[in-house]
């Protein structure tokens, strides 16, 4: 089976999250995977706040908590990285 264009297209999308959570959250590279749940991730719920706002700077968007709230169970780094993707190609960016 291959891979659907959302997980292709947001290949750049995830390796930049994958970035930030190494380098500022000192993540372990290998626990992050697109099927990663946030809260797998290791880190406390403050500094997962932060994450979200540390992604979104890095891609200068923000996300409605009603579209994506860090804090609900069961959201991975790939539904992230879809999310993302929507709003910039709905922005045009």
């Amino acid at each position: 089976m291959t891979q659907t264009n959302s997980n292709t297209e947001s290949s750049g999308t995830f390796q930049k999250i994958s970035e930030i959570l190494t380098s500022k959250f000192q993540v372990d590279p290998g626990v992050i995977l697109p099927q990663t749940l946030l809260t797998e991730l290791g880190i406390d719920s403050l500094s997962l706040m932060e994450f979200v706002f540390a992604v979104e700077d890095a891609f200068n968007l923000r996300i409605p908590e009603d579209r994506l709230d860090p804090r609900e169970a069961g959201i991975d780094l790939q539904k992230l990285s879809n999310v993302i993707d929507e709003f910039i190609l709905s922005s045009g960016k």
